[in-house]
């Protein structure tokens, strides 16, 4: 496995792709995105999600349009967002050009599951016309049955051949304004699967672990599969997929990105596990100021500690820490304590210590 730190990464050489504004590839940041559980017909909800997401941090935002009404939804919902919209595609060619009739600023379609090639070549013509990207999307659940008979089973090999096959079929309608995306609910195999295909395409890839699962689970299949394909420099674009409020999703991305050192900016969190010297409420303590430094663009370790006596030392890396116990809390900056206060304040010195650095 090799590490983001080599010469030239996969991602500083993948072609780049406009999505509405943003641009993936090439070096490029690498995108934020999530997916709207709301019925994409329901205009009000459905934007209510969005900006309820634009403001967690999502970049790039996917929609599903199963129907005609909701590819009409596309065009009210394009006026109250700001971000770009990509409507998802499962099986009717009609809804993609629906959708990029109604502005679209991408769609993601299995060219397996749309039909002929007369078809797919309808909704390739449509997305030329307009210069909109296709994403082609591969899942290890929808295989081909003479791929998992070639490689005796559902393998990376399988799930690579399977896309690049896709992407020759729109190559080869003259249209190459792609993204590519594989993914698999099996960590290893999601990981084998993107190593191959950085080796046999330049396209920009999306990654992410499909059907994760709730955000405990998810969260860790998640953090170890995405977090060991990014660092190996590949990957343009992520979503974390958790059965849980979308917006837990950008949360997770953003800390994955921040601990692989790949995103700055936002307030990084740490704290101490507890133990029996602790004597304040710590997890509930924790999560307060989880919630509280949300609201704050800054870049800055912030510790929270448990203990009184071993905090300020535990502390001493990050730029400010609060620690507390037995009724009295600290404000810490770099393992100095700064002030003392009620340990019913301590939440509140911090809100004011992290608004002086506003």
């Amino acid at each position: 496995m090799q590490s983001i730190f080599r010469e030239e990464s996969y991602r500083n050489r993948t072609k780049v792709v406009d999505i509405g504004g943003v641009r993936i590839g090439g070096g490029n940041p690498i995108a934020i995105q999530s997916m709207t559980n709301t019925k994409t017909e329901d205009v009000g909800a459905t934007v209510a999600q969005i900006l309820e997401l634009e403001k967690a941090g999502c970049e790039i935002v996917r929609s599903t349009v199963p129907t005609l009404e909701a590819a009409a939804a596309i065009a009210e919902i394009k006026k109250q967002i700001h971000i770009p919209l990509v409507a998802d595609i499962h099986f009717d060619y009609r809804m993609a050009i629906a959708a990029m009739e109604n502005g679209a600023d991408k769609i993601r379609i299995n060219p397996g599951n749309i039909g002929s090639k007369e078809k797919v070549k309808a909704v390739v013509d449509c997305a030329r016309e307009r210069n909109i990207p296709i994403r082609v999307g591969v899942n290890s659940g929808s295989l081909e049955k003479n791929l998992i008979e070639k490689y005796g089973g559902v393998t990376a090999e399988g799930i690579v051949e399977s896309a690049l096959d896709k992407v020759g079929l729109i190559e080869d309608l003259g249209y190459d304004n792609l993204v590519i995306s594989i993914k698999s609910s099996d960590v290893m195999m999601c990981i084998r699967a993107h190593e191959l295909i950085a080796d046999r395409t330049l396209y920009p890839l999306h990654v992410g672990i499909t059907e994760s699962g709730t955000i405990t689970s998810g969260n860790i299949k998640s953090g170890i599969g995405m977090g060991i394909i990014l660092y190996q420099g590949i990957g343009d674009t992520m979503r974390v997929s958790l059965t849980d409020n979308p917006v837990e999703e950008i949360r997770s991305a953003k800390l994955i990105l921040k601990t692989l050192g790949l995103r700055k900016g936002g307030i990084e969190v740490v704290s101490c596990p507890t133990c029996g010297r602790t004597r304040i409420d710590l997890i509930g303590l924790a999560k307060q100021v989880e919630e509280l430094v949300s609201g704050y663009d800054l870049d800055i370790k912030l510790a929270v500690m448990g203990c009184a006596v071993n905090g300020p030392g535990e502390a001493r890396e990050a730029d400010l820490g609060i620690a507390g116990g037995d009724g009295e809390g600290l404000l810490i900056k770099h393992g100095e304590i700064i002030r003392k206060v009620p340990e019913d304040m301590l939440l509140a010195t911090l809100k004011e210590e992290l608004d002086s650095y506003i």
